[in-house]
């Protein structure tokens, strides 16, 4: 038996007006999905333990059986597994993502326009790190480049400070978010004006893209120390992800993470090529589990755009999630599969809620009676709710404890 998890990031969310009231799940076109969903389970699952922040580093852990009370640091010390960077007992590793912020004047008088800057490329992101680096640093303050707009700032033996996600105040002035630690403020208050006048923005300006004007601070805390997938779950486990956040998990984990060419992270991503990997991971080369991620839903959530949410949730269903049902099939192997998203991700709110998700789960050795689509509404119908979201991992695994648990 093979077991798949594909993970729409942000892919639910709440009805549009302009979708005639529909969520951007239930209107996209997914016939795949629609096959599926009346001979597989539905259900909701609360992947954000209550009263913690809604965002993808808690419920993905949830999502991977691990409850975030028991196991969760923080955001950027997941990450900091996967670029690699050794984190010593007393270190805080803040995430540094590249911003757009509005224009001229002190920092505390801006807008956030954009957390993303505009999606730029490791490669230009990369220029911009090195240089604040050459220009920042400090004996025990140091940056680390990640992937796109998402980066790392280690404080040796550093204070630890709650910062606000830049994709929660998108359109608000930044003042009233600003660190309160002189070291942190400081930084900031110097990048802005460094990337500001930066020759690559001024490029990117010139091009009609987004600048990366300044750096934002957020997502603080210390190394983490969590149990291995194998161990707790008894599968042998493959990450496939663009992300540093659900690389580090896999790394903190003991999960195979395996690189697909052109998983950028956005809308553009590899969806081909990430389901071809986890059936390569499940068929060749001894994994149990595949967990197949795919951040495009939740970054067009965050900018707004039901189309491009819509696309990315409709190129989920064609190139993911039946690539890998038809590859399994072809290679005669059973599987469990389970789709669902880590949290909603609204496009009228553009940020992360704690509300719970839909969950679908398909078994290629039987069919059950199910709803007529995947969608929010859908599984809330049926009354299959685990309000302990970490646990319904144990259920796609087999568990018949979690099958009677889960009302």
């Amino acid at each position: 038996m093979k077991y798949v998890i594909v993970l729409g990031d942000g892919m639910a969310g709440e009805p549009l007006e302009e979708l005639g009231g529909c969520t951007t799940l239930e209107a996209a076109s997914t016939p795949f999905l629609d096959k599926l969903a009346p001979v597989s389970e539905q259900g909701l699952a609360w992947m954000v333990p209550e009263g913690m922040a809604p965002g993808s580093d808690t419920a993905n852990l949830s999502v991977l059986g691990y409850n975030p009370r028991e196991c969760y640091t923080g955001r950027s010390p997941l990450e900091a597994l996967s670029i690699g960077v050794p984190l010593g007992g007393t270190d805080v590793a803040f995430r540094c993502n590249l911003v757009t912020l509005s224009g001229d004047g002190p920092l505390e008088t801006q807008r956030i326009l954009d957390h993303s800057a505009g999606e730029i490329s490791t490669e230009e992101a990369d220029v911009l790190i090195q240089d604040l680096k050459k220009e920042l640093e400090q004996e025990h303050l140091h940056f680390h480049t990640g992937t796109s707009y998402r980066h790392l700032l280690v404080w040796e033996g550093g204070k630890q400070e709650e910062l606000t996600p830049p994709h929660d105040i998108l359109g608000e002035t930044v003042g009233p978010y600003l660190p309160e630690t002189p070291q942190l403020l400081e930084m900031m208050q110097k990048g802005r004006k460094l990337l500001e006048q930066h020759p690559l923005n001024r490029k990117r300006r010139q091009e009609g893209k987004n600048p990366a004007n300044s750096i934002w601070f957020w997502g603080a805390g210390t190394r983490p120390a969590l149990e291995s997938f194998e161990k707790r779950t008894g599968k042998k486990g493959v990450m496939i992800s663009a992300v540093d956040l659900l690389k580090g998990i896999a790394a903190g984990t003991g999960m195979e993470r395996s690189a697909v060419e052109g998983a950028t992270g956005g809308l553009d991503t590899n969806y081909r090529g990430k389901a071809l990997a986890a059936v390569k991971a499940l068929t060749e080369d001894g994994a149990d589990l595949a967990y197949i991620h795919v951040e495009a839903p939740d970054e067009m959530g965050h900018q707004g755009n039901a189309k491009d949410k819509m696309t990315a949730i409709e190129r989920l269903d064609r190139e993911v999630i039946q690539t890998v049902a038809e590859e399994l099939e072809k290679a005669g192997k059973d599987f469990r599969l389970l789709v669902l998203p880590d949290h909603p991700t609204p496009v009228a709110l553009r940020t992360h809620t704690a509300g719970p998700v839909p969950w679908l789960l398909y078994d290629s050795r039987k069919a059950v009676k199910g709803e007529s689509t995947y969608s929010e509404k859908n599984a809330a119908k049926t009354g299959r709710n685990w309000k302990e979201g970490y646990r319904l991992i144990r259920h796609l695994c087999g568990s018949q404890e979690e099958e009677n648990a889960c009302c």
